[in-house]
C-alpha cells in the first residue's frame, strides 16, 4: 500500500489534493489537527492499495482481512465528510445555488460530491450550478457519431437489463445506419430467459447471433463475426470473487479493443453500487447506461456514480417495451431527470 501524509490549512483543501493525487479510491488512514506558531494546521494520512509484485496475496489479489479493514476506514472517511458538511457555508452561495445544492442533497448525492460541488461554486464566482455539474458528470450519447468502436461489451449485474439494453442499442444504431451488419455474441448463454430473448429478437431483427460460453467459443464467435460492422458481447453477471478484467483475461479478450457499457439502476444503495463499480471497472472507452428509471423515485446516485467512475452517461432506459424505451443521453435529458424527475419523452 502507498501511504502519504498531507498537511494544509483546511480539511476540504487537503481532501481535494488527495483525490487529485491518489484518485477516488484512496482511503483515509488518520487525521489530526494541531497548532504551529499559533496557526491551526490539519494533517490527513491517506493510503492507496497497489497491485502486489509477488505472489504473497491470496487468490484474487486481495490481502487477508482487506474487506473488513477497508470497511472500517470507509466509515472513518464518511465521518470526516460528515464533519466537513457544517463547514459548507450556504450563506456564501446565491439563493439559486443554495436551493439547487439542498435539493441535490435531498436527492441523495454523496457528501463527497456535495463538498466538491461547493468548492467548484466557490472557485468560479458567477458560475451556475449546472455549469459546475457538467464538469463533474460527462455525457456521451449512444450512436454512430460518438461511438466508432466495432466491439462493445455489455456488462452489469444480472437483472438490470444489460441484454435488453444491447438490443435497444442495436435497434437505435440500425435507425441511423440501416445497412450496418450487426452481430450478437452471447457469453451469458447459461441464463435461459435472457438467452431466449436475445436469440428471438436477434432473429426477428436479422442480427447475427452466436453463443460463447467459454474461451474457445469466444474465439470461434469472433472469427465468425469478423465481417460485421458492429458486435455486441453480452457479458455474464459476475460474482463477488470475479472482476471484469479477470473475465476478459479468461475469455482472451484482455488485449481486444472494445468499449464497455456498464448497466446500472439508480435505486441501488451506495455500498452496493460502489462494489459494482470495482467489479466491473475496465480500462479503455466506456460508459454508464441507466435503466429502470421509471421504477426509481430519486436520481442523485447518477451524479455520484458518474463522478466516482469518471465515465460518461451514454443512455437512459425506461419502461418494459423493447422499442422506444431508450434515449441516447444528452445534458438536458440528464438534468431534467435529476432536477425535475422527468423521464425522456415526457412532456415538460
Amino acid at each position: 500500500m502507498q501511504v502519504k501524509t498531507f498537511t494544509g490549512a483546511a480539511s476540504q483543501e487537503i481532501l481535494a489534493r488527495i483525490k487529485a493525487e491518489m484518485g477516488p479510491d484512496a482511503v483515509i488512514l488518520g487525521n489530526r489537527t494541531y497548532r504551529k506558531n499559533g496557526v491551526v494546521c490539519h494533517e490527513i494520512t491517506a493510503g492507496m492499495e497497489r497491485p502486489q509484485a509477488d505472489n504473497s496475496a491470496p487468490a484474487g489479489g486481495v490481502p487477508g482481512g482487506w474487506g473488513e479493514w477497508h470497511k472500517e476506514w470507509q466509515q472513518i472517511k464518511n465521518q470526516l465528510f460528515a464533519l466537513m458538511k457544517p463547514a459548507i457555508q450556504l450563506e456564501r452561495l446565491t439563493p439559486r445555488q443554495r436551493v439547487a445544492l439542498e435539493y441535490l442533497q435531498r436527492e441523495g448525492i454523496s457528501d463527497a460530491v456535495a463538498v466538491d460541488l461547493y468548492q467548484r461554486l466557490m472557485s468560479q464566482p458567477g458560475a451556475s450550478v449546472l455549469e459546475c455539474l457538467c464538469g463533474m458528470v460527462s455525457v456521451k450519447g449512444w450512436g454512430p457519431a460518438g461511438w466508432d468502436q466495432r466491439l462493445h461489451l455489455m456488462a452489469g449485474p444480472s437483472g438490470f437489463g444489460k441484454t435488453t439494453t444491447a438490443l435497444r442499442f442495436a435497434l437505435h444504431w440500425r435507425k441511423a445506419r440501416p445497412e450496418a451488419r450487426i452481430a450478437f455474441i452471447n457469453a451469458d448463454c447459461l441464463r435461459g430467459s435472457g438467452r431466449l430473448i436475445l436469440r428471438h429478437w436477434a432473429e426477428l431483427s436479422n442480427f447475427s447471433y452466436l453463443e460463447a460460453p467459454d474461451r474457445a467459443g469466444m474465439e470461434a464467435a469472433l472469427r465468425a463475426t469478423a465481417e460485421a460492422d458492429l458486435v455486441f458481447v453480452d457479458v455474464p453477471g459476475l460474482d463477488r470473487s470475479t472482476t471484469l478484467a479477470q473475465w476478459r483475461e479468461t475469455m482472451d479478450l484482455a488485449d481486444v479493443a472494445a468499449a464497455t457499457h456498464l448497466t446500472l439502476s439508480p435505486y441501488c444503495d451506495a455500498l452496493q453500487t460502489q462494489a459494482f463499480l470495482k467489479r466491473y471497472k475496465s480500462d479503455g472507452p466506456g460508459s454508464l447506461v441507466w435503466t429502470k428509471l421509471d421504477e426509481a423515485v430519486s436520481f442523485g446516485s447518477i451524479v455520484n456514480v458518474a463522478w466516482a467512475a469518471g465515465l460518461p452517461v451514454s443512455a437512459l432506459s425506461y419502461g418494459a417495451e423493447l422499442k422506444e424505451s431508450l434515449s441516447p443521453a444528452t445534458e438536458p435529458l440528464v438534468w431534467r431527470l435529476i432536477f425535475k424527475r422527468q423521464l425522456p419523452g415526457q412532456a415538460a
